[in-house]
């Protein structure tokens, strides 16, 4: 009878609350989420033409209602009415961070538009201040509600938010206290992860029974490893669903959330500038959100690489018409797959997220390495619970590491020299063992940091 009940109430809020909310809010969510769960399914061709008209009416609108565009394109004797494939695009230079901070007055569109002032977390260095419309924000809510449906769960079925940025912790009051009594979500704070903590959260979830966790991977894997080494069963909860975003997520985190929860994993990549840009499906395939962005994959010149090669991750949203994001640098690398998922949209997808630019490390000789190529000798000893590498110069990389007992000399060793190998025999590597790392100041958790590799 409970669950008739949550069934229930989930279709009342999904059906009718959560539209309403939207159409107060002027947002067209709705209809756009209607449409994208028909649009998943054409067919590539259909898909391509339906990018090619939306590029074509923002990059018009760029031209006319957008002073730096404006500007760009006569510059360049770009004409957008010449613009007749996908591939044309590569004919402007790509938006970097810098360009918005000092151009930021001229890329708001000069229609009487009321916008919305963002920032983005700041986790990886100084926060990208920004603006975003109506259409932007719709798209997003939509594109993320469509992909929450993939997995059977819906707006109104109980969640739990594991989640640490003061950017909504900030924002919670009491409106939105009751709202997320109202959709029942409930929200908790990372920014302490205690012993005592982590027993409160699990007792929480056990008690409230939630059929969605989402949050950081790293919080819900320590959350996991926390109820683990408890010896708390967690799968017997009818959790159907662990969401996670915002960082990395591992193997061994999806393996030992899923494992603990006794549910899937479903990984979601996007950014509050970048928008909702692609979410995992049942069948693992990591979908763009095709209808809203065109997605590519640059090298350090800006050109384009191929399917299969790893570059920076390059966005155009086609609904950023009051604040155009028109081949912006996202600072993340990745890699795009050539192949179609198995589940039957033709959605493109990504094949690998790889990280921020600084979640990479430099050899003495200007080689960027990602990461995974150093820690998997950390990550692979059971007794390191956490750790933290920080490449301060390139001749001094400091590694931190919680762990119990302490730590035998001859895998010391065995560390520093797996680092030396690949940085560089007279790099200076030390090994710290430490009581706790905390986490970033927007409650993200970053394992390597590289003050050489963002320069």
């Amino acid at each position: 009878m409970l669950n008739i009940k949550k069934s229930l109430y989930t279709a009342l809020i999904s059906k009718f609350v959560f539209p309403l909310h939207e159409f107060v809010k002027n947002h067209d969510s709705v209809q756009i989420r209607n449409e994208m769960e028909k649009t998943q399914w054409w067919s590539i061709d259909d898909l391509h033409y339906l990018q090619l008209s939306r590029l074509k009416t923002l990059l018009l609108n760029a031209q006319q209602s957008v002073p730096y565009y404006r500007n760009l394109f006569n510059q360049l004797s770009f004409n957008v009415h010449e613009v007749v494939t996908l591939s044309d695009l590569e004919k402007l230079p790509i938006l970097d961070k810098q360009t918005i901070r000092e151009q930021i007055g001229f890329l708001k569109t000069e229609n009487k538009q009321k916008l919305i002032r963002a920032a983005t977390s700041g986790s990886s260095g100084e926060p990208l201040v920004f603006y975003l419309g109506k259409d932007r924000i719709s798209h997003d809510v939509a594109a993320k509600w469509r992909a929450t449906r993939w997995w059977g769960v819906d707006i109104g079925d109980p969640e739990i938010v594991i989640w640490g940025s003061p950017i909504e912790l900030g924002a919670q009051n009491y409106l939105r206290n009751l709202r997320d009594k109202i959709f029942r979500t409930r929200l908790f704070p990372t920014k302490v992860m205690s012993p005592a903590v982590l027993s409160k959260y699990l007792a929480e979830i056990r008690r409230t029974h939630p059929k969605i966790l989402f949050g950081y991977p790293s919080s819900i894997a320590l959350l996991a490893q926390y109820a683990q080494s408890q010896n708390q069963k967690m799968s017997d909860l009818g959790i159907e669903v662990v969401f996670v975003t915002a960082e990395r997520l591992y193997n061994e985190q999806s393996r030992l959330i899923s494992t603990v929860f006794g549910c899937p994993v479903a990984n979601g990549y996007g950014g509050r500038d970048a928008g909702f840009i692609a979410h995992a499906c049942p069948e693992k395939g990591m979908h763009i959100t095709a209808e809203d962005m065109i997605v590519e994959i640059v090298d350090s010149d800006g050109n384009i690489l191929p399917a299969g090669q790893s570059g920076e991750i390059v966005i155009t949203h086609f609904f950023s018409q009051d604040f155009p994001f028109i081949r912006y640098r996202t600072g993340d690398f990745g890699v795009i797959d050539d192949r179609r998922c198995s589940c039957g949209r033709n959605l493109p997808l990504l094949k690998e997220i790889q990280g921020r630019s600084n979640d990479f490390l430099v050899s003495v000789d200007g080689v960027k390495m990602h990461e995974v190529d150093f820690t998997s000798i950390l990550r692979n000893q059971p007794e390191i619970k956490f750790f933290k590498v920080v490449q301060e110069t390139l001749m001094q990389v400091n590694i931190y590491i919680v762990s119990k007992p302490d730590l035998d000399r001859l895998l010391v060793q065995q560390i520093e020299q797996t680092f030396k190998t690949r940085l560089g025999q007279t790099v200076n590597i030390v090994v710290d063992q430490v009581a706790e790392i905390p986490a970033e100041k927007s409650g993200k958790f970053r394992y390597v940091v590289s003050k050489v590799a963002s320069q």
